[in-house]
C-alpha cells in the first residue's frame, strides 16, 4: 500500500403517435418491516467502537411518516453496477498471525467464521492477496521462486502455504468468495536490479516466463479447490520511489503503462488462454489520482478492452478523487472497475468516517468491490517488511503481552460488516438520493431485498425519512453512527411513473447526457456522444417528468429566464421538472413554457443545456424514446 441539486401540473403530452403497453401490476408490499443494524463511535479519532453492528427493534414502512431533516429516496427500478464482493488481503501477515503466531486453532477457527460466514459473521467475500511478499509480511523478500534461472522450484518453499490455507478455509466459510491475487515483485532475479527491493524493471527476456510464473500461480490454488477469479499483474506500478529507487525498501517494480499493456496483452493473456484458466485480469492497481499515469495508457487499447479475459480496472483510494471513476465510466462504458486497496492507519483523522466514505464515494463512483488492505496486524501495527508500520486490519492480533493469543476487532470490522454482511455478491447497486451529511448507498440483493447503509458523522443526531415507493419511514440516527437498513418486498405507489425509456437525441446526432455519469443534485445535464451508459437513459414518465439515474430533468433555481440551465435534481414533482414532447421535437418546460435548448447551437461534447424561448433551432429538436 501506499498513503502518499426548485423543483415542482400538465401531463407530459406527446403528440405523435406512440405504441403503448402496460404490464400486470405486482402487489405491492404494505407496512413492510424494515431491519436496523447501527455501529457507533464514541471519539474523535473514530475508533472507539461503542456499538458494533447491534440489531435495533424493527420498524416499518408507512403510509405516511413524520416529515425529517434529510429525505433519502430509495428507487430500486434504477441500477447500476453489480457487486462483486467485499473483504481484506490475506497477506503473509495475516497468515502468521492467525496460523504461525499466538492464536490457537480454535480462537483461529472462531475469528474466521466471524469474517467470513455469511450469518454467523460479517461475511465477507473478496480477498486481495499478495504473490510473494510485500510490505505487509514478516521481515524478508521472498517470491514463489527465488531460484534463477527457472521455474523448477516454484513454491518449493512453502512461502504462501498458510495464505493459501486460511483462504482454501474462508472459501468453505462462504463459498461466494472472490480471489485475487497479486505480486508486489517479480523474483529478484527476473528484474535488472536482481532484488525485490528498491525497485527494477522486468527484464525483457522474463516476460513469457513471468506469465508462466501467474500461471503456476493460478494452477497451485485451482489444485487446492480455489479458483482464483482475478490477477492484477502488478499492486502499485511504479510506487514508490521511481525517483529514488534504493529508498524502496520492500518489493515493488518499476513499470510504465506500455509495459504493463505489453506484458498483459501480449504475454500473460495468451498464456492463460494457452494453460486452459479462465482468471481475469485487472489493470492499473493504483490511485485515482495515477491514473494518467499508468492506467488509461493501457485502458485506451481496444485489443486488450475487448479481450475476454480482461477483468477491468482495479482502484486505490491514497491519492485522488473517486469521482475519475465515472469519468472512465463515461469514457469506457463497459469496463468493470474495482475498488481494490484502502488501508486503515494512524494517519486518518477519523477513521469510522473515512470507512464509510470509502463504501460510499467508491460504489457511487462505479466500483463493483470495496477491499481493505491487510485483514490482521498485531498490537504494534505489523509485523511488517519495511513500508507500512502504521496500517491497521479488520481485527488486531495480540502477539506477547498479557493478553496474547487474543483477537480485538476493530471499527474496520464493523464498518466493512456494514455492507458485506446485507449486501451479497451479485447485489445491485439501486439509486438513492445523496446527501453531504448523511451519506449513503443503497443494494438490491438478487433475492429482491434491499440494503440501505446510511452514515452520520456528525456530532449531533440526524432525521431521515426513507421514501420507497408510496411509503416511507422516519429515523433519528445518533451522532458519529452508520445504520444499515433491510427490508423486501415490491414498492408501491409511482416511484418511478411508467413510461418510455431510452436515448434522448439532439444536436448534431448526439444524446442528452447526465455529466459524468453523476447521480448527485445538482448535476449539469450536457450534450455528449452517445455510448449506451445510464447516464444517457431517459425515462418519459406518464407524470410528465423525464428522469435519469432515479433523477428528474430540472430547471436550475425554479428560473423561468432565457439561459437558466438544466441539472438533475431529486424528484418533488415540481412544474420545473415537467416537460411536454411535442410534435414538432421540441421539449418544453412546463413552468416556463420555453425549450430544452443546447447553449450557442454548440454540437461540442459537454455543452450544457438551458431553457430558451422556442425558435425551431436544430439545438431545440430532440427526439425522445417511442
Amino acid at each position: 500500500m501506499s498513503r502518499a441539486r426548485i423543483a415542482g401540473g400538465i401531463a407530459l403530452g406527446v403528440v405523435a403517435a406512440a405504441t403503448a403497453f402496460a404490464l400486470a401490476p405486482p402487489a405491492y408490499a404494505a407496512n413492510e418491516p424494515v431491519n436496523v443494524w447501527l455501529t457507533t463511535t464514541s471519539d474523535g479519532g473514530g475508533r472507539t467502537v461503542t456499538r458494533g453492528l447491534q440489531q435495533q427493534a424493527a420498524i416499518a414502512f408507512a403510509a405516511s411518516s413524520p416529515g425529517a431533516t434529510h429525505t433519502i429516496t430509495v428507487n430500486e427500478n434504477t441500477r447500476y453496477q453489480t457487486f462483486e464482493g467485499a473483504g481484506a488481503s490475506i497477506t503473509d501477515t495475516t497468515a502468521y498471525l492467525l496460523r504461525g503466531g499466538p492464536v490457537s486453532a480454535a480462537t483461529r477457527d472462531a475469528v474466521m467464521r466471524k469474517l467470513f460466514h455469511p450469518t454467523d459473521g460479517i461475511g465477507l467475500s473478496f480477498v486481495r492477496n499478495p504473490i510473494g511478499a510485500s510490505d505487509l509480511s514478516r521481515p524478508g523478500n521472498v517470491s514463489l521462486d527465488d531460484t534463477c534461472c527457472n521455474l523448477n522450484d516454484f513454491h518449493a518453499n512453502g512461502y504462501d502455504n498458510n495464505v493459501r490455507l486460511l483462504t482454501q478455509q474462508a472459501k468453505q466459510l462462504n463459498p461466494a468468495l472472490r480471489v485475487k491475487g497479486v505480486p508486489w515483485s517479480a523474483p529478484g532475479w527476473m528484474k535488472d536490479n536482481g532484488r525485490m527491493d528498491q525497485m527494477g524493471w522486468l527484464r525483457a527476456e522474463y516476460y513469457p516466463m513471468y506469465a508462466q510464473y501467474f500461471v503456476k500461480y493460478v494452477q497451485m490454488y485451482q489444485a487446492a479447490g480455489i479458483p482464483v477469479n482475478y490477477v492484477s499483474v502488478q499492486n502499485e506500478p511504479n510506487c514508490c520511489q521511481a525517483g529514488n529507487p534504493t529508498a524502496m525498501n520492500y518489493p515493488g517494480m518499476s513499470w510504465n503503462s506500455s509495459g504493463l499493456l505489453e506484458f498483459t496483452k501480449n504475454h500473460l493473456l495468451p498464456a492463460f488462454r494457452a494453460a486452459g484458466i479462465t482468471t481475469k485480469v485487472m489493470v492499473h492497481d493504483w490511485n485515482y489520482g495515477d491514473w494518467g499515469q499508468i492506467g488509461s495508457g493501457i485502458v485506451s487499447d481496444a485489443t486488450l478492452r475487448n479481450d475476454p479475459l480482461f477483468a477491468g480496472v482495479a482502484w486505490h483510494g491514497y491519492f485522488g478523487d473517486p469521482s475519475v471513476g465515472s469519468q472512465v465510466k463515461g469514457q469506457y462504458p463497459a469496463v468493470h472497475q474495482f475498488s481494490t486497496e484502502h488501508s486503515g492507519g494512524t494517519w486518518i483523522g477519523n477513521q469510522h468516517n473515512e470507512d464509510m466514505a470509502d463504501i460510499v464515494n467508491y460504489t457511487r463512483n462505479w466500483s463493483e468491490s470495496v477491499v481493505k488492505w491487510s485483514l490482521a496486524l498485531n498490537q504494534f501495527m505489523g509485523p511488517h517488511n519495511g513500508g507500512c508500520g502504521t496500517c491497521t486490519g479488520l481485527i488486531t492480533v495480540q502477539e506477547g503481552g498479557a493478553r496474547a493469543g487474543q483477537v480485538d476487532y476493530t471499527i474496520e470490522y464493523y464498518t466493512t460488516g456494514h455492507l458485506t454482511k446485507f449486501v451479497r455478491p451479485g447485489a445491485q447497486r439501486i439509486d438513492s438520493t445523496a446527501n453531504g451529511t448523511v451519506q449513503n448507498v443503497a443494494w438490491r440483493n438478487s433475492d429482491g431485498s434491499k440494503a440501505l447503509i446510511a452514515h452520520n458523522g456528525g456530532t449531533s443526531s440526524q432525521s431521515i425519512r426513507v421514501v420507497w415507493g408510496g411509503q416511507s419511514f422516519t429515523y433519528t440516527m445518533p451522532a458519529r453512527t452508520t445504520a444499515t437498513f433491510t427490508w423486501s418486498g415490491t414498492p408501491s405507489g409511482p416511484n418511478p411513473p411508467t413510461g418510455r425509456t431510452g436515448p434522448i437525441t439532439g444536436l448534431a446526432g448526439k444524446c442528452l447526457d447526465v455529466a459524468g455519469a453523476n447521480s448527485a443534485d445538482g448535476t449539469a445535464v450536457q450534450l455528449y456522444d452517445c455510448n449506451g451508459t445510464a447516464a444517457q437513459q431517459w425515462t418519459i414518465g406518464t407524470d410528465g417528468t423525464v428522469r435519469a439515474l432515479g433523477k428528474c430533468l430540472d430547471v436550475r433555481d425554479n428560473s423561468t429566464a432565457n439561459g437558466a440551465r438544466i441539472q438533475i435534481w431529486s424528484c418533488s414533482g415540481g412544474a420545473n421538472q415537467r416537460w411536454t414532447a411535442t410534435a414538432a421535437r421540441d421539449l418544453v418546460s412546463a413552468s416556463a413554457n420555453k425549450c430544452l435548448d443546447v447553449v450557442d447551437n454548440n454540437s461540442a461534447n459537454g455543452t450544457p443545456t438551458q431553457i430558451w424561448s422556442c425558435t425551431g433551432a436544430a439545438n431545440q429538436k430532440w427526439t425522445v424514446p417511442a
